[in-house]
């Protein structure tokens, strides 16, 4: 039966590994949480779901970018019923949402909006088969991608009756897990843990002297070896200047980073789905949300703070199942930076005492962003932090997380840098085992000189030379 409706509402001929189990707990009206690898199919796992249910499905997305994918894609299926409430609309057209939100099947909520009091009284009067919580390993304090609004998610879910909790996740440890059922109170969730290994991509690490010794290896290297792919950078002046250099070479390339007017993120985003160019060089803004199963390659220019980013983002390759590859360049002024880059959102001891000041003087700590004292990703942290306990309390709270994000950059690095084989380091830091391993591994198992296909234009351009020259020869040949 479950086949019938793929095929009727997605097109596909059958599920992929962990899809129909994780749909029929759903439908048993279980929770579930499930870690599906990065490229699954996450999403069928609630959409196919609200087509046999009876009520909406709300799913709560944690980015902008992967939110509006999610729509265009469910609209391209047919599927009228469905609305993404998030900044992009205006507050007359959330008005006129909230007033009909009974009509949709499918209804997209940032955590930020699903916390509001308009979103709050609007949902309660809609009938809900399942809540999805996308990208879950949000919701856990030590999870790569803390987010205080997922915390307030859970506190509202434990308020009373409330519909199956579907939880997604592609990269979650086996604490990360316990904190998702913790919060969201799922006492009794059945769970469903995939492999987060991805056979089909291979893994190199080269050490490099500096950071120039790194830009002269990727101008060379994305220019000569095969798309489409992705370069990752610690900043945004870095993906601007590696653009130009590859543009000198004809590479079709542009730069992404969260600092671009959104409209410009989103056609070089559409430019680069549609295969009008072959290579992106961004900070880590780009890339959730973007469905182009055929990426080839991802490269980092630097060590990621934590294991699951560097997994999210070197498993955006190779979705198509083809062999992709995904290559570290690391030099030792790197580890300084990725840890001060790792702890930067959290509020300093100046910042915590400042919020207390503020609120004994009667002046609403919020102002702490608009008189500049503190960035607002740092004041959501600090703000749900002191909302709920004392100012020693927080300061404890606040070292404790900075030093676990201290330990992360030195776990990731101990994978990527020792003499073991790196597929298996990654798979231990989620609990898991290696089961087999590929022909094409990694850098320290052995990879085969040129391992990496040469860009198809690069063998004509060699052809074409070497036709040159035989030409010359047989001009100039002295019999």
């Amino acid at each position: 039966m479950l086949e019938s409706f793929l095929k009727k509402h997605f097109g596909y001929e059958s599920f992929r590994t962990g899809q129909k189990e994780v749909i029929e707990a759903v439908i048993d009206k279980q929770d579930v949480v499930a870690l599906l690898p990065t490229g699954s199919g996450k999403s069928i796992c609630y959409q196919l779901p609200a087509y046999i249910l009876d009520g909406a499905v709300l799913v709560i997305s944690p980015l902008l970018s992967l939110m509006q994918d999610q729509v265009e894609q469910l609209k391209k299926n047919g599927e009228k019923r469905v609305i993404a409430i998030n900044s992009f609309l205006t507050r007359d057209q959330r008005q006129q949402v909230f007033s009909n939100l009974s009509n949709y099947r499918f209804i997209f909520v940032s955590p930020e909006m699903f916390s509001s009091n308009m979103f709050q009284n609007a949902i309660r009067d809609v009938k809900l088969s399942l809540i999805a919580v996308d990208e879950a390993h949000c919701i856990s304090q030590w999870g790569f991608d803390f987010r205080p609004e997922y915390l307030q998610i859970g506190e509202f879910l434990n308020r009373g009756n409330r519909p199956p909790i579907l939880a997604l996740t592609a990269t979650a440890t086996e604490q990360v897990i316990l904190d998702i059922q913790n919060y969201l109170g799922m006492k009794e969730a059945t769970k469903w843990i995939s492999s987060v290994d991805r056979l089909n991509i291979a893994y190199q690490v080269i050490r490099t002297s500096n950071h120039s010794e790194k830009n002269n290896w990727i101008i060379q290297h994305v220019a000569e070896t095969v798309g489409p792919g992705i370069v990752y950078t610690q900043s945004r002046k870095k993906t601007l200047e590696i653009t130009n250099l590859l543009k000198e070479k004809n590479v079709r390339v542009e730069a992404y980073h969260a600092g671009m007017d959104a409209q410009d993120r989103q056609l070089i985003q559409h430019q680069y789905i549609a295969g009008d160019l072959d290579w992106i060089i961004s900070t880590n803004a780009f890339g959730m949300g973007v469905h182009k199963p055929d990426i080839r390659q991802i490269i980092h220019d630097h060590m990621p703070s934590n294991t699951a980013s560097y997994v999210q983002e070197v498993g955006r390759a190779g979705r198509d199942g083809e062999q992709s590859y995904a290559t570290l360049l690391y030099s030792n002024e790197d580890e300084k930076f990725t840890k001060s880059v790792a702890t930067m959102d959290y509020p300093n001891e100046y910042q915590m005492e400042q919020y207390d000041s503020y609120r004994l003087q009667g002046i609403n700590p919020t102002a702490m962003v608009t008189d500049h004292v503190i960035a607002e990703t740092s004041f959501r942290i600090l703000h749900y932090w002191m909302s709920r306990f004392s100012l020693d309390e927080v300061k404890v709270q606040i070292q404790k997380m900075q030093i676990e994000k201290i330990n992360e950059v030195e776990l990731l690095k101990n994978s990527l840098l020792g003499e073991q084989c790196i597929r298996k380091g990654l798979n231990r830091y989620f609990g898991q085992n290696l089961e087999s391993k590929p022909t094409l591994c990694c850098s320290n198992c052995g990879l085969p000189d040129s391992f990496i296909p040469i860009n198809p234009k690069e063998l004509v351009k060699a052809a074409d030379e070497l036709s040159w020259k035989d030409r010359i020869t047989q001009l100039f040949m002295v019999k």
